[in-house]
């Protein structure tokens, strides 16, 4: 192999290798949070991601609740086993923060609900698993389930 080729190809390995780790290290952390029972996870799912934030507070977080995981995206929802906790307020207050929370329409339609019973702070997508699906494999999104 040329001298001139070798010297071109070891100088063209070394940008592509600065690029690389310039892009990993400005890479922003990806997380979906998956909620599908609401009285097992949503408050602690709610801890976790304010907690989640105050380590890391440029995570880019999107809740995605569906079947019974819906209920603390309601008008009025509450804790069940601590009244005092009001769901609407703590999601208001990660949505200041950046998180985004997504309600399922396949679960709205199986059980009957419409948009205008759950909080302002709530946006839907066509179906919670494939949109979990998309984060992850598409959007290379980290999943917890809390």
């Amino acid at each position: 192999m040329p001298q001139w080729l070798t010297r071109n190809f070891s100088r063209w390995l070394l940008a592509l290798a600065a690029l690389f780790m310039a892009g990993t290290a400005l890479a922003q952390d990806k997380v979906v949070y998956h909620i599908d029972d609401a009285e097992a996870q949503a408050t602690k799912a709610l801890r976790n991601i304010r907690n989640h934030l105050d380590t890391a507070p440029d995570t880019k977080i999107i809740v995605v609740a569906h079947a019974n995981g819906v209920d603390f995206l309601m008008n009025d929802a509450k804790d069940k086993k601590n009244p005092n906790i009001d769901y609407a307020s703590l999601v208001s207050a990660l949505k200041a923060r950046g998180v985004k929370f997504e309600v399922c329409e396949i679960t709205l339609k199986n059980r009957g609900l419409k948009k205008d019973q759950f909080i302002m702070d709530a946006d839907f997508t066509p179906s919670g698993v494939v949109r979990i699906t998309q984060l992850q494999q598409r959007d290379h999104y980290a999943y917890i389930k809390p």
